[in-house]
C-alpha cells in the first residue's frame, strides 16, 4: 500500500528511484551523465536536500538550481521527459497531499526553468 511522503527516508527513496530512471533514459541520461560525470552520490545528496526543503520544509538546501541549468543543452523535450519520469516515480511509490505537491512542484519548476532559460538565451542573442 502506498503512503505519503513523510520523512527523509521517503525523500531518499523518491530521489533514488527517480534518478535510476533518469540514468537509464535515452533522452535524459546523456545530459545528466555528461554533467555529473560519474559523481552520482554528490548529485543525489544535493537532491535529497533540495526535495527535503521543497516538500518537508527542512531548509537545508543552499544553491541556485536555475543557474546550474542556464548553459546546458536542454530543451522542452528534456523538461517534458523529466516531469514524466518524476510523476511516474511519485505515482508508483506514493499517494497523498505531499506526493501531489511534489508532482505540482516538479511541473512548476519545469515551466519556470523553461521560461527563464528561454529569456536568458534570448537576451544573450540580442546582446551577442
Amino acid at each position: 500500500m502506498k503512503h505519503d511522503i513523510k520523512d527523509q527516508k521517503d525523500i531518499q527513496w523518491m530521489v533514488d528511484s527517480f534518478y535510476k530512471k533518469v540514468d537509464n533514459d535515452e533522452v535524459l541520461s546523456p545530459i545528466f551523465n555528461n554533467i555529473i560525470q560519474g559523481d552520482w552520490p554528490k548529485h543525489l545528496e544535493k537532491m535529497y536536500r533540495f526535495w527535503g526543503s521543497m516538500l518537508l520544509n527542512q531548509n537545508n538546501y543552499q544553491g541556485n538550481p536555475l543557474m546550474k541549468h542556464l548553459h546546458l543543452p536542454i530543451a522542452s523535450n528534456h523538461f517534458n521527459r523529466w516531469v514524466e519520469l518524476f510523476t511516474t516515480t511519485i505515482d508508483e511509490h506514493f499517494s497523498g497531499p505531499v506526493a501531489d505537491h511534489a508532482k505540482e512542484r516538479a511541473h512548476n519548476i519545469s515551466k519556470m526553468f523553461q521560461q527563464r532559460i528561454k529569456d536568458f538565451k534570448d537576451n544573450q542573442f540580442r546582446m551577442g
